[in-house]
């Protein structure tokens, strides 16, 4: 059986690759050639370890590989804000990776979002595929394959010059790969407001054979009471009216129960978790940019969900499409609300894909 590695059941078995790395001091991941940039120590001295001053409008590649081969571990990290206004970097930012010879991008989700870490900014997440630590140590883990070629690009859509980018993308050359690999895909998406009575599309127009593998949510709730009756459903290969999977609620689909909540001097509290699958990670009511003193920092609440459908992953042979209701609970019961909601897809599937919507501006993705 194919071997993927990253089990701690496999680590004693010969892996048969060759490992190889790209960041600022070697682009091209070149055997023999990391960190010979002269800084002010000397040659090899730590002379170049980040990217520096990439233009407002840039795109940059981080990395360019000749497969076969996998990507396995990609690091990055940047200053949340360039200045005390311009303070989005996170949403600006906008993360592509290409599979073959592809022209449009199987990865494409603003850099924060792609980490778990919505609404422009930093939380602690602690999962399996994807781990983020103080301040802003954003670690992905998902394997991805490609035979041919890979390319992954950083396009700076924020105001300003972006003044140092570190990163590291860590994958293996092998030769090992079946034939029937399926390729890593990504997909941010947005609605501002949602319509009443309509379920939020997380993903959609996905064709081919492939598997789902997990679902970031950032939900901003513009109501009040109870946000998470909302159900999530998967359309699987022709499903029209009625889905093959739908949950039962919204905190039950990121493995929490009951409002996630406790009471603390009668006052009704929401613990957040992150556990290797699941996670609640990112909750806030205040906006933490400067702001003077003719400002408020208040904000409608803000939540961040991750669930990975790694144990679990959802099948498919020719499509998919994944929504969630907007329901919530009050006094007189369940009711449809409208919130602002965003998310990231991810899965796998065979190439071809289809072409993604265009991603909105930046300034349609900053949070309110």
């Amino acid at each position: 059986m194919y071997d993927f590695h990253g089990s701690l059941s496999s680590l004693p078995l010969n892996k048969h690759m060759k490992s190889r790395s790209i960041n600022a001091e070697n682009r091209t991941g070149e055997k023999g050639r990391g960190g010979m940039e002269a800084g002010v120590l000397g040659p090899s001295r730590k002379g170049s370890p980040c990217l520096r001053d990439i233009p407002a409008g840039a795109e940059i590649v981080l990395g360019e590989m000749e497969g076969p081969g996998m990507i396995n571990h990609i690091w990055v990290t940047v200053a949340d804000r360039t200045t005390e206004a311009d303070c989005f970097v996170l949403r600006d930012l906008v993360l592509k990776i290409f599979w073959e010879d592809e022209g449009d991008p199987s990865v494409e989700a603003p850099l924060g979002d792609f980490f778990c870490c919505g609404f422009g900014r930093e939380c602690v997440v602690n999962s399996l595929p994807m781990v983020v630590v103080p301040s802003r140590g954003m670690n992905c883990y998902f394997q991805m394959p490609f035979k041919k070629k890979a390319r992954v690009i950083l396009e700076n859509q924020h105001v300003n010059p972006i003044p140092a980018f570190f990163y590291q993308i860590d994958y293996s050359l092998r030769d090992d790969l079946p034939e029937d690999i399926n390729y890593f895909h990504a997909q941010w998406r947005r609605e501002r407001l949602t319509k009443k009575g309509v379920d939020y599309t997380i993903i959609d127009g996905v064709k081919g054979k492939g598997h789902y593998v997990g679902t970031y949510l950032a939900l901003t709730t513009l109501e009040r009471y109870w946000w998470g009756e909302g159900e999530l459903k998967f359309y699987i290969d022709g499903d029209e009216q009625y889905p093959t999977i739908c949950g039962t609620g919204t905190e039950d689909y990121f493995g929490g129960s009951w409002s996630f909540a406790k009471q603390v001097n009668g006052e009704t509290v929401e613990q957040n978790y992150c556990t290797p699958y699941l996670g609640y990670p990112y909750y806030s009511r205040q906006d933490d940019a400067v702001h003077n003193l003719y400002h408020n920092n208040d904000t409608m609440p803000q939540r961040g969900f991750y669930r990975w459908h790694i144990q679990d992953p959802i099948c498919f042979d020719e499509n998919l499409r994944v929504t969630i209701q907007q329901i919530g609970v009050g006094y007189r019961g369940l009711f449809e609300r409208q919130d602002d909601v965003a998310s990231v897809a991810y899965w796998y599937q065979l190439l071809p894909h289809a072409k993604f919507k265009e991603l909105p501006p930046s300034e349609e993705r900053w949070p309110r």
